[in-house]
């Protein structure tokens, strides 16, 4: 079985890493019920990490990490078990440690027991995945691929209560801004599309720390009918350009017939790449070239439910 845990060497390392300090740190309530990473389990299903960054911590040589006005959602974990996870040298660590109220203020002392993230295997069955071809600037063709992204249910027309509630007045603004814009460019169609694109950039949700940092993710999925797919990336360099074209092959899972997986095989341009106030990107990409009788299916699928 492979070691996980640090040797005493290695934590001081990372202690002295965390005291020289630049390093953001996520933090998440836990239910403690052993070290093993595998019987870990968030608090409450509605409770997602905080991040916390460089500037709101400061290490000591003892080990205590003080947090810096920590906001309200990090005070509320205070006499809980919490796991602090960090990257250090692109490798993910965490420890889980007791979030506790001092004179100082908040603070997490540093156990002796510091874990690496484990890689997690995909087991997920989608109903459908892609795969987006595509050419980078040092002409290397790339391939990407492209999953569904949960809570973006694809084949039920997108409904603007599935934004939560304390969202939708930041997603009315850019809806808002999405549809005078595409009043003028005349790229949105009908612009259904539009309201899982807001719901994704108005999220919170942080991406979580893995077992090595700055892996190539893929895309996700947000939205596709028989006109268009829209991708999403959350990363700095953005690789997809409006105006650009590209391959697509999308498999669909097939059940009760004869073959398990239908692949439809298309080009598409994308009309625009939309963005909000952090490092999220959506990507709305028009089908440029595809089959009849695959655009029917894609028909076919992307309305065969009850729109609700």
């Amino acid at each position: 079985m492979e070691r996980t845990e640090l040797t005493g060497i290695e934590r001081e390392l990372v202690l002295q890493y965390l005291i020289d300090g630049n390093v953001p740190v996520t933090v998440t309530p836990i239910e403690k019920e052993a070290p093993d990473e595998t019987k870990i389990k968030p608090l409450l299903s509605m409770v997602f990490p905080v991040a916390l960054k460089a500037e709101q911590i400061e290490v000591n040589r003892q080990g205590i990490i003080l947090l810096k006005d920590p906001p309200p959602s990090v005070k509320k974990f205070s006499g809980q078990h919490v796991k602090v996870e960090f990257y250090f040298n692109r490798v993910g660590l965490y420890f889980v440690t007791e979030l506790r109220h001092t004179a100082a203020g908040c603070a997490l002392i540093i156990p002796a027991a510091i874990q690496r993230i484990q890689d997690v295997t995909e087991t997920a069955d989608y109903e459908v995945t892609a795969m987006l071809y595509y050419s980078c600037q040092d002409k290397t063709d790339v391939n990407s691929r492209c999953i569904p992204r949960p809570g973006y249910p694809l084949f039920i027309r997108p409904v603007w209560r599935s934004i939560p509630i304390e969202k939708q007045s930041r997603a009315k603004q850019l809806l808002e801004r999405f549809v005078s814009d595409a009043r003028k460019e005349k790229n949105a169609g009908n612009g259904i599309q539009l309201i899982p694109i807001c719901q994704y950039l108005v999220e919170d949700v942080l991406e979580p720390v893995e077992a090595v940092q700055g892996r190539v993710k893929p895309f996700s999925i947000l939205f596709i009918d028989h006109e268009r797919i829209v991708l999403a990336s959350l990363h700095a360099a953005f690789p997809l350009t409006a105006g650009t074209e590209y391959a697509v092959k999308m498999s669909f899972k097939l059940s009760g017939g004869p073959i398990a997986v239908r692949d439809v095989f298309a080009t598409c341009a994308i009309g625009k790449v939309y963005t909000g106030t952090d490092e999220r990107f959506a990507a709305d990409c028009v089908f440029t070239a595809l089959q009849e009788e695959d655009r029917r299916f894609l028909y076919e699928k992307t309305t065969r439910r009850l729109f609700i």
